[in-house]
């Protein structure tokens, strides 16, 4: 989920020997979007999962899991492939899907699966593949900078411990836990999406993001 996005590469279209090239046209950045989008919808979430809100009111993250952090991220994702970024492509356009099937998982399928005293561990294997996702793509963040490393590190081991919570249904303490890490997650990401509008709008990078490695 990249805030630094590359630019575009300029190519020559055909011409007359004596016609100037023409670029092609840039695109805004589509980073701070998809990084917003993740952080509030993660942000919500977590809270629920925390139980500093009741978790049976965790449904209400549905409308934002389609539309912010599902649908505004997936365009993100979309605009990166047309800047020639693949790693914000992959990564904006995979958690843009991972939020509308959370959305399809919650809303119209966990109440129909059978038996239903096994459905954690339908739920535990979702989150176990998306670990598998995020830690490889954590390995690829190591060349975009240090805030969106540390977005990647930090969704990894929220998703490793989600994943534990919902195979041990006994323990709630796993969930709760994964809720404390995914706010740490959100905050990293906003700031990281902060970073990235500012210094657009400023011309200059007033929110420091780190080398890349």
């Amino acid at each position: 989920m990249s805030s630094q996005s590359s630019m575009p590469a300029r190519e020559a279209v055909p011409t007359s020997d004596h016609a100037p090239s023409a670029p092609s046209p840039s695109i805004a950045d589509p980073g701070p979007l998809g990084l917003a989008g993740f952080a509030m919808t993660t942000f919500v979430l977590s809270v629920f999962n925390t139980n500093m809100i009741d978790g049976a009111l965790g449904g209400s993250v549905l409308a934002l899991a389609v539309f912010y952090g599902g649908i505004a991220q997936l365009l993100a994702g979309m605009w990166e492939f047309r800047k020639g970024n693949t790693f914000g492509a992959l990564a904006f356009s995979s958690y843009g899907a991972f939020w509308l099937s959370y959305y399809w998982l919650v809303h119209d399928i966990l109440g129909n699966l059978q038996p239903a005293d096994q459905v954690y561990k339908a739920v535990g294997l979702y989150l176990l593949a998306w670990t598998i996702f995020t830690a490889y793509m954590t390995i690829a963040a190591l060349r975009v900078n240090m805030a969106v490393l540390g977005v990647f590190v930090l969704l990894t081991i929220t998703f490793l411990v989600l994943t534990i919570g919902w195979f041990d249904k006994e323990s709630h303490g796993w969930i709760h836990l994964g809720g404390y890490l995914g706010i740490l997650t959100a905050l990293v990401a906003w700031y990281a999406s902060f970073a990235g509008v500012t210094a657009f709008t400023f011309g200059r990078q007033i929110a420091p993001v780190g080398p890349r490695e």
